[in-house]
Order: structure tokens, then sequence, then C-alpha cells
């Protein structure tokens, strides 16, 4: 019997299109990602699917076997991984295969940089920070 071959579907998060968008829109987006991982559990999971070789399986009995939770804990969290655009999977038989969705990871750093780095409240804590430092600080900007 042949061995049954896992892989994802192509999926992917392109950072070009945050470049069109809002500072309003990506900061909708940066949240929805950040609920994805607000948990030290869905780190690990993404972690584990990040480094997993190319064409590896990526089944939730896998992930089980990785981490100490129940496997109905992990269902739960790849549950929210998905929801939230981290992973997606495809139904492969009696199992499903999850991996991430192709170039998220630097999605999200594009995103934390665009929606933390146009923030005016952050630019001028920045800019204050800057003073600070160079002891150009006044009594105004401390």
């Amino acid at each position: 019997m042949a061995k049954k071959e896992f892989k994802c579907g192509q999926k992917s998060a392109d950072c070009d299109t945050l470049e069109k968008m809002s500072h309003e829109e990506c900061k909708h987006i940066f949240a929805h990602l950040s609920k994805g991982i607000a948990h030290p559990a869905r780190i690990q999971i993404v972690n584990i699917l990040a480094t997993k070789p190319v064409g590896g399986r990526c089944i939730c009995g896998d992930i089980v076997n990785a981490i100490p939770l129940a496997q109905s804990s992990v269902s739960q969290h790849l549950k929210v991984l998905k929801e939230t655009g981290w992973i997606h999977g495809e139904i492969q038989g009696p199992s499903v295969c999850y991996c991430l969705v192709e170039g998220i990871v630097d999605y999200y750093r594009t995103l934390v940089n665009r929606v933390i780095g146009k923030e005016p409240a952050a630019t001028e804590t920045a800019h204050a920070v800057a003073e600070i430092s160079t002891g150009h600080a006044s009594r105004k900007t401390v």
C-alpha cells in the first residue's frame, strides 16, 4: 500500500497588499492575527508548523505528540489559528493536514512595523525616547 502524501495548499499572505490598505484596515488585521497567537500553546503550534520539513506530515496527532496538551485542546487551538488566518488545513482521508499560511510570519512582522511604526502616539513616544537618549530632551518632552 502506497504511503499517503500530505501536502498543503497554496494559500499565502502577500505583504505587498498591506501597502494598499489604510492604517485602520491594517490595525484590524493586526488585532485579528494577534488574537491567533495570544496563547503560548498556539505560539508553540505555529513554531512546530514553521519548522516542519517541506512535505512533512502536519496532522493534529503529530502536534499532540509534540506538546503536553490533550487532543481536544490542541484541536481547539488549531481552530483558533485557522479562524484567525495563521493556518489552513486540507482533509486527507480521516486526517487533516495543517500548515502555516505561506508567508504569514513575514506578513505579521510587516503589520507590526506598519501599525506600530505609524501610530501617532508611538511615533511621539519614539521621538521623545530618541531626544532623551541623545540628551536633547526639553522639559516639555519629558
